[in-house]
């Protein structure tokens, strides 16, 4: 044998001229069938009890699956006995198939008849492998001993089919053949075994026959995948007569890609998994799938909008964790530690708000979390990676204080100074213990010990001044009287205490919004000065009075200016 990469047979690609899936787009959903009971369920470690597969079938019909693969009945009483609990127990909705698996072998077949009566709507699904290596190593047939066995199995499906009409059964069957190992085997032979089991069905356009092409092991780049696709369906004959149907597994991590660009080929039809369970790397993931069309403005006609229900559920069923970083419904999916990206996240969000636009247009978030059922609060975390916007959206969507932009390189300095003390993240309760010891408890050494605002009278129709009287302390001496005047209660405020002493400082601006609704309504108020050595100085104050808050905001911005020199 040879050794290293020299040992595989590389994917031979499909000649194809002309070909057309590039320039096409995905404009609608396909129709899609769950194989969760059955390709998913297979590969468990501890496969689902009957309990936990009568939960995972409600939850796959809510989603709004209308056709579910539940089982392969003939191969275990634990698998006829989902199907005839299914069945029995009505818990199948009349707008949704139940799908069945089987080889094409005849005691199979048999038994699968047997398992499905009484139900309203079945798909009968039916495979034989197909591919080069599975003719050569497995069955150690040709072609044609592989297309006899897909034949007789046709026909004795068809037969069986006929005998259930004719003794006035009204369940409706329907037909499903799958080339098992599709992407290895040649494209004509491919074509030639599907056409054979349409003829042997007697299939027309009332009656299509879903020809489900597997990627049983994904053997090729995307591309390679759907270039196998597009020239099955363009070489089928009766292609009109045929549902063609994908069921990608992720082999080489491209599952969802290649059912993507499947699906530009000419595809109808994809199978899968939630999650991408299934076999190996597992099957292709139908919600990464259906999301991404969600993104573009396609309906999937799947409902994942409590996405964190679909996982809870999923995890419970299956006992399989859906990673951290799984797209759409992984805990850490919507959540940013890079500085930049928190920024432009923080900036996305105001432009939604401000700029009246229909459409969603957040930086760095695909999909708005809200759509699957998940919150804003976890999308800023805040770590020492994290910048100065970060820390000021924590402020905003969970606390509800709006820092002016100004202020956020220096608050966002001191969280970064924690974070980095720390070594690890810090939680938005922590954010705001910062926010609080830095600006909101600040005590000295200047203290208010009591305050009033008058109104002056206008004179010659001049605008009205504002007189401040009040006492400070400082570093707890006996309270000074303190008095001034000015256009406004900052302005005096800043009169008042250069009588005493203090001045140098210069008011730069200042924004004020109400933290809380109703009677308990505060007001915060934040405010730059520039100090006596030119350097920008904040402070924030908190008042149910708004113009006391503005004066505590200022002594605030005067007294940390002050601690630090």
């Amino acid at each position: 044998m040879k050794k290293g990469f020299e040992k595989y047979i590389p994917f031979t690609p499909v000649k194809i001229e002309n070909r057309q899936w590039p320039s096409k787009v995905i404009d609608h959903a396909p129709i899609w069938c769950s194989v969760d009971l059955r390709d998913g369920n297979q590969a468990l470690i501890d496969p689902m009890n009957l309990q936990e597969k009568l939960e995972m079938f409600k939850l796959l019909v809510d989603i709004g699956f209308k056709e579910i693969e539940v089982g392969f009945p003939s191969a275990s009483e634990t698998e006829y006995e989902i199907l005839r609990t299914l069945i029995d127990g009505g818990h199948i909705p009349d707008d949704v198939t139940i799908q069945v698996l089987v080889q094409a072998r005849e005691h199979l077949i048999r038994k699968t008849f047997d398992a499905i009566a009484g139900a309203k709507n079945v798909i009968v699904h039916f495979y034989n492998s197909t591919s080069t290596l599975q003719r050569k190593v497995v069955f150690k047939k040709d072609m044609d001993g592989i297309i006899d066995i897909a034949v007789k199995g046709a026909k004795l499906i068809k037969e069986l089919t006929d005998e259930m009409k004719a003794n006035g059964s009204e369940t409706n069957i329907r037909f499903e053949y799958s080339p098992e190992s599709f992407s290895g085997t040649e494209m004509d032979n491919a074509v030639r075994i599907c056409e054979a089991v349409m003829e042997a069905l007697e299939t027309d356009a009332d009656n299509k026959l879903i020809l489900n092409l597997p990627s049983t092991v994904e053997g090729s780049t995307p591309n390679g995948y759907a270039d196998q696709i597009e020239y099955f369906c363009t070489h089928l004959k009766n292609r009109e007569n045929a549902i063609i149907s994908l069921h990608p597994h992720n082999d080489r991590g491209t599952g969802v890609a290649a059912a993507e660009l499947g699906l530009l080929a000419g595809a109808d039809r994809i199978e899968g998994t939630l999650f991408g369970n299934g076999e190996r790397t597992g099957n292709v993931d139908i919600v990464t799938l259906a999301l991404n069309m969600y993104t573009q403005a396609v309906d999937p006609k799947l409902d994942f909008s409590n996405i964190n229900k679909v996982r809870e559920v999923y995890e419970r069923t299956t006992k399989m964790q859906v990673g951290y970083r799984q797209p759409y419904a992984g805990k850490l999916v919507f959540t940013a530690f890079s500085g930049s990206h928190q920024d432009a996240i923080n900036k996305g969000e105001e432009y939604m708000k401000t700029s009246g636009t229909e459409y969603w247009e957040v930086p760095y978030l695909p999909i708005d979390p809200a759509d699957v059922g998940r919150e804003y609060e976890p999308i800023i975390r805040i770590n020492s990676q994290s910048g100065k916007g970060g820390a000021a959206f924590i402020m905003s969507n969970v606390f509800g204080y709006q820092l002016p932009k100004a202020m956020h390189p220096e608050f966002g300095a001191a969280v970064k100074a924690v974070c980095d003390a720390a070594g690890t993240e810090i939680s938005p309760q922590k954010v705001f213990e910062i926010f609080s010891t830095q600006y909101l408890e600040i005590n000295g050494p200047y203290q208010i010990v009591s305050h009033k605002l008058t109104e002056e009278n206008a004179v010659n129709n001049t605008s009205p001044k504002v007189r401040f009287e009040g006492a400070l302390k400082h570093n707890g001496d006996e309270p000074v009287n303190i008095e001034g005047s000015g256009n406004g209660p900052i302005d005096a405020f800043f009169n008042a205490l250069s009588h005493v002493g203090i001045y140098g400082y210069r008011f730069v601006d200042y924004s004020e919004h109400a933290v809380s609704v109703g009677s308990d309504a505060k007001a915060v108020s934040y405010i730059q000065l520039k100090a006596p050595d030119g350097s920008d100085v904040f402070g924030v104050g908190m008042s149910h009075n708004i113009n006391y808050a503005s004066i505590r905001g200022v002594l605030c911005a005067i007294n940390r200016y002050v601690s630090r020199h």
